[in-house]
């Protein structure tokens, strides 16, 4: 028969009280990742990106509560987005201070919006809405939550600096889902801070079961799944032709029926196989007469023969009708590698005669016109689209992925209307 019994009060007396196996079964509840731990070393801000229910408000919890109820009785301020959130997440939620606090729990005098611990050490609740309420106090450590959804981010963060002055070394933690904010932004800069990543995949077994499950099917590899479910922070830069929410629009579940399907192929510019990528993408034209990007099936580090295999399977899963290879890099050899594969192999060839970005150009134009959508999510060439710069490069290497997509793209969709030239093999 499973045991039951009453937990007593969360005080050093009542822990005593309690039979062995639940006492270890409250360790466990309440241990701590490694990734949620203080890093060590000489920092003065702790910048704990995650994603929803990753662990984060969990870390900046016990990180106070540690710090409160050390021998030296410490000033703490407790910047929400709003003193609604502060008291709700940050003291009261499931992984507030009040909650996560096994032993010393503060008290929470509510007219003066402080907490304080047995030995004197105190906390006082702020909102992002009133920086100058932070005009005044002073402290030897902070916690700010979520500080990517403040309202006055900046002008309450500095109001926060010209107050922690108290002790022999003043530090701060900062917890958020990340967002491309400036002050994030500037803070990752910053000399003295430290960066820890969480993701709610790491934080599986507090989580009810099948949540993540049930997200990553809806949102995994979108922009919205990686930065609340991976905790990534993505930016768009202001010379991409292509922008994530530009893509996000573009999404949909499942594409309807293609009238013509090709798998187009980048293959790589080196030789070497572990400096090489090979881009193939999968796309067909909808009787909607969009066209719709199926698969990313790009391989990395490939040899010939590998990557000539990853063409061949995606041909042949996708039902395709062609096969769009571009011949600058290999020639006559991109071909016969192909054919090596599959001596059946329908095989069209591409040269470009322009740069990558007067290529990539048309293709981002139909992007932006409604008339290609992605079915399903692909980080890495999503990735590639949206740091395409006027250099023809994506994070400072060549976008193989890319590539492939606007060979594909411009068979589907551009072929007649100008470059490139398309002859069959």
């Amino acid at each position: 028969m499973a045991e039951h019994f009453a937990l007593p009060p969360l005080t050093a007396q009542g822990l005593t009280a309690l039979p062995v196996p639940a006492l270890l079964r409250l360790e466990a509840r309440h241990a701590l990742r490694r990734d949620q731990r203080p890093p060590k070393g000489d920092w003065r801000s702790w910048l704990i990106l995650g994603g929803r229910g990753s662990g984060k408000t969990r870390a900046g919890a016990e990180w106070v509560q540690a710090l409160a109820t050390g021998e030296s009785p410490v000033r703490i301020a407790l910047i929400g987005e709003t003193l609604g959130d502060a008291r709700e997440v940050m003291v009261d939620g499931v992984s507030g201070i009040w909650r996560i606090a096994r032993v010393d729990r503060p008290s929470f005098e509510v007219s003066r919006r402080r907490l304080v611990w047995p030995n004197g050490s105190t906390a006082q609740l702020f909102s992002s809405e009133d920086p100058e309420s932070l005009r005044g106090p002073q402290f030897d450590y902070a916690w700010a939550d979520e500080i990517g959804k403040w309202k006055h981010a900046e002008e309450t963060w500095d109001m926060l600096q010209f107050g922690l002055r108290l002790g022999p070394h003043p530090r701060q933690a900062a917890t958020t889902t990340p967002r491309t904010t400036p002050l994030l932004k500037r803070l990752i800069a910053e000399p003295g801070a430290v960066l820890t990543r969480l993701s709610t995949r790491d934080n599986a077994d507090n989580l009810a079961p099948g949540f993540i499950a049930a997200l990553e099917q809806r949102y995994g590899g979108t922009r919205l799944g990686r930065q609340e479910l991976d905790g990534e922070m993505i930016e768009d830069r202001d010379d991409a032709l292509w922008s994530r929410s530009l893509i996000e629009r573009s999404r949909i579940r499942a594409p309807g029926p293609m009238r013509r399907i090709v798998v187009a192929v980048d293959p790589p510019a080196s030789e070497n196989a572990r400096d090489s990528c090979c881009g193939v993408v999968v796309a067909g034209f909808g009787e909607d007469g969009r066209a719709v990007v199926l698969a990313d099936c790009s391989v990395a580090q490939a040899s010939p023969a590998r990557w000539a295999d990853a063409v061949v399977r995606a041909y042949r899963r996708f039902q395709a009708d062609r096969v769009i290879a571009e011949i600058n890099q290999g020639g006559d050899m991109v071909t016969a590698v192909l054919r090596a594969a599959d001596a059946n192999l329908p095989i069209s060839t591409v040269s470009a005669r322009r740069g990558k970005r007067a290529r990539a150009e048309p293709a981002a134009a139909l992007y932006e016109q409604g008339r290609v959508a992605h079915a399903g999510a692909f980080p890495a060439l999503e990735d590639q689209m949206c740091d395409f710069g006027p250099d023809g490069l994506s994070n400072g290497a060549s976008p193989d992925r890319l590539d492939a997509l606007v060979w594909a793209l411009t068979a589907l969709m551009l072929t007649g209307a100008g470059e490139p030239r398309v002859r069959g093999v």
